[in-house]
């Protein structure tokens, strides 16, 4: 009895604790899209009168970006924060089948209902191979799960309104990218080139050790991370994006905006380096309206699954020879696989 005691005290703490860090990050996302609200109303104001018009475009285009991405990018950490608590690894397993070769499409499949972060989707997949799934099918996990989750999709829906073939063109290049990767890995991955981590990350993701009080403990911890973590990269990707429609000559981007070929490498590479999170870069992409509708697609492809944060994680967590190979591979497969969606839908 006592023991049960102790156990519910435990539970109740934990919840408490889960509720006061989702209290914080909602109160901290209400809090940014009030500053941000108000500061794209009197922000351009401001800059007209102290500087020039094309900072005052600057700021609009920027608090523009912040005002539409932060609830999807709260939602996202939500969703995620849960997912990588009480979803266990076991399910995962227990679900996919055998062979590799079939199980890359049911696990990148997976993705779309179960969503999750960048960060989050690089320990969930080591935690997956170690329990014995296929690490072609864990990676096709990896890069699925940021790129086609609901909550992308929705807010890919929203920053290009009235354009729903953006939105399947996502889907589906994201989706054939994760695939066809997870396919690359079974007929040419080598166990040499990929290092296991041997011990378990703290936040790892699969909810089936530790305690009901740990697993909110990891909620909350998740939540506030991703939330912190996720929208600094928002904030630069939205002054990026802003910074890069004002600074960069318009004869220069004529170089790239008139060359169908040369627009879709260059948002590819911009994917990479900005660094933008998957609940937040179709608003980025959005914004870049002087590129062609496949060029942008390519952004939304590549972001979530190649950049510079994720060759880091990969890096640590599976080592550099893996992060390199797998990361050029990547690149190159969802580059070819937006340019044919774009051909067929946009």
């Amino acid at each position: 009895m006592e023991n049960q005691r102790t156990e519910a005290r435990s539970v109740a703490d934990g919840v408490r604790l889960a509720v006061r860090g989702v209290v914080y990050a909602v109160v901290g996302g209400l809090a940014l899209l009030a500053i941000a609200t108000v500061a794209s109303v009197l922000g351009p104001m401001l800059a007209l009168d102290l500087a020039t018009p094309a900072m005052a475009a600057w700021w609009t285009v920027f608090t523009a970006v912040v005002v539409q991405g932060v609830p999807f990018l709260l939602l996202g950490t939500l969703v995620s924060a849960a997912i990588g608590a009480f979803v266990p690894a076991r399910v995962f397993s227990r679900l996919l089948p055998r062979s590799p070769a079939l199980a890359v499409p049911v696990a990148g499949a997976a993705g779309v209902v179960l969503p999750g972060c960048e960060c989050a989707s690089v320990p969930v997949a080591g935690s997956l191979m170690r329990r014995g799934v296929a690490p072609a099918a864990a990676l096709a996990f990896l890069l699925s799960a940021p790129a086609i989750n609901p909550v992308v999709l929705v807010a890919t829906s929203i920053a290009f309104p009235g354009q729903p073939s953006m939105v399947l063109a996502r889907l589906l290049a994201s989706l054939a990218a994760a695939v066809v990767t997870g396919w690359l890995w079974v007929r040419f991955g080598k166990d040499e080139w990929l290092r296991l981590p041997k011990t378990r990350t703290p936040s790892g993701g699969s909810g089936d050790a530790g305690t009901p009080r740990s697993r909110w403990d990891g909620f909350r911890a998740g939540l506030q991370h991703d939330f912190l973590h996720a929208g600094g990269f928002l904030v630069v990707g939205a002054a990026a994006a802003a910074t890069f429609g004002i600074v960069v000559p318009r004869s220069v981007l004529d170089v790239f905006t008139d060359s169908p070929w040369l627009s879709v490498l260059l948002l590819a590479v911009l994917a990479v380096v900005l660094c933008v999170c998957s609940e937040a870069d179709a608003f980025v992409a959005a914004s870049l309206t002087g590129f062609s509708p496949t060029a942008r697609l390519a952004f939304m492809v590549v972001g979530p699954m190649v950049d510079l944060k994720l060759i880091a994680l990969q890096t640590g967590t599976f080592g550099r020879s893996f992060a390199v190979r797998f990361s050029a591979a990547t690149w190159v497969v969802a580059v070819t696989s937006s340019v044919l969606a774009g051909w067929w839908l946009l």
